[in-house]
């Protein structure tokens, strides 16, 4: 199986980046043909057409996300890009950000034009350094050329983008926390309803939308609906997606390849197999907030379908594979630390269930397990499960319970016997790691220390 590249077709082109460079490859002309020949309702009805689906993990349909968006002419309304990108295992949207920045600020140009916007703004992770300045470059050149601003391409039209950079926390990559950062607000989530079409940036109508998804529009619309409903499993699954394989791989790296491909030509196909040839024990489909499923789920079909069969999800597609010589209690303590040291605070039962887990986590991977931890971080799990404004504790208690349950037996293992189950971890033959290495830090053993009493009740 080879590559599909839509997105990547150019991501090797020197100087992609540049605005005469993507010209030439025949940047701009979606959204001259947009601008030019087609009205709003036009557009929003090929995006819906086409199938696409946001590419940021929960794969709401984009055209429907867009036609949400009330159409009163003198509503201000505004595009919010999010490009936070903060789930681990995840970086398909840091590449297409350093690599080929125009055909991201064309995608946007052509969703405002959809929606009636005239301002879109751009949130990016704050330690993309190298692509805030890229992309900034971007827009100005875009600007200059007459792409952004006012009268777009001779349209009449004004739109004009802003790059908002971020301070790197995980929780704004949830749409309404992005959204209060952006205010100038700590960033915590918003109840819903109302949801962002209706009161979104400023309390005005807004469309939040993926690096990935908005750059598969202009695609959609210069080469037509039929060519993208083509590519991936028509009518729920249509496109390419770019998946991002790390952990235990020989070449982990992004990969675009029409949805469906299966987990095991992700690994094999593209990402060379296993060091050493060793075998898969786990794999984490869409980022550490996926639950994880065992090596027998190896030919689940990566799509937005498919994996829920698995008791998981397609997420970010951002792969973690797991060989045999990786202890998973040791690896779930590791996750719940950042889960614990991201959560926002304002909800009770996450901001509470996460320091539990995590402290729970990390006493079973350093050996102090006792009897009935097993049932303690189930019982956790549940105290905060479908009990949070935004999905961040649903997040955390994913890797808990998946793993729990396809390795419970290593759980035992670490609770009866203080060690990580031979073979993995500390028993890994020939492995002179430390303890800190694969459990926690030792800035979160203090913690611990400090908490003794607190401990004691987890």
């Amino acid at each position: 199986m080879q590559e599909t590249r839509v997105l990547f077709e150019y991501i090797d082109t020197p100087n992609q980046w540049e605005l005469e460079t993507y010209v030439a490859n025949g940047g701009y002309e979606a959204l001259r043909r947009a601008v030019a020949e087609l009205t709003p309702d036009d557009v929003v009805q090929q995006i819906k057409d086409s199938g696409l689906r946001g590419r940021g993990g929960a794969g709401f349909p984009t055209g429907m996300k867009w036609g949400f968006i009330p159409k009163d002419p003198a509503l201000v309304k505004y595009l919010c890009v999010n490009a936070d990108e903060s789930e681990p295992g995840t970086f398909s949207n840091r590449q297409l950000i350093e690599c080929d920045p125009h055909q991201l600020i064309e995608g946007s140009a052509i969703c405002c034009h959809a929606i009636g916007a005239s301002q879109a703004y751009i949130y990016l992770r704050g330690e993309f350094t190298l692509g805030y300045e890229r992309l900034q470059n971007a827009v100005e050149q875009a600007r200059a050329g007459g792409y952004l601003g006012e009268n777009v391409l001779g349209s009449g039209q004004t739109i004009d983008i802003v790059v908002y950079r971020g301070a790197g926390a995980y929780i704004c990559g949830e749409e309404t926390a992005l959204l209060e950062s952006m205010e100038g607000n700590r960033p915590m989530p918003r109840s819903r309803p109302p949801f962002p079409a209706v009161a979104g940036l400023y309390s005005k109508p807004t469309v939040i939308n993926n690096v990935e998804t908005l750059c598969n529009v202009p695609h959609i619309i210069k080469r037509g609906v039929e060519w993208y409903q083509g590519l991936g499993v028509a009518p729920r699954n249509t496109g390419t997606k770019i998946y991002s394989v790390s952990g235990h791989v020989v070449r982990p790296g992004n990969y675009e390849v029409q949805l469906g491909v299966t987990m095991r030509e992700l690994i094999y196909d593209f990402a060379g197999g296993v060091p050493g040839d060793r075998p898969v024990k786990a794999m984490i489909p869409g980022g550490t907030s996926t639950p994880m499923i065992p090596a027998s789920a190896i030919d689940m079909h990566m799509d937005y379908d498919s994996p829920r069969e698995f008791g998981t999800m397609m997420g970010s597609t951002g792969v973690i594979i797991m060989d045999d010589t990786v202890c998973i209690p040791c690896a779930v303590a590791r996750m719940m630390e950042f889960y614990n040291h991201e959560s926002c605070g304002k909800c009770t039962p996450c901001r509470e269930g996460t320091m539990w887990l995590r402290q729970a986590t990390a006493r079973i991977a350093n050996g102090k397990g006792r009897g009935g931890d097993v049932e303690l971080l189930d019982r956790i799990c549940q105290g905060i499960s479908g009990k949070t404004l935004c999905a961040l504790g649903d997040f955390a208690i994913g890797p808990v319970l998946s793993s729990i349950q396809h390795f419970r037996d290593e759980w035992e293992h670490h609770i009866l016997n203080g060690t990580c189950p031979p073979g993995t971890g500390k028993n890994r033959d020939g492995d002179q790691q430390s303890e800190s290495d694969f459990v926690v830090t030792a800035k979160s053993r203090a913690v611990r220390e400090e908490n003794v009493e607190t401990e004691g009740a987890v």
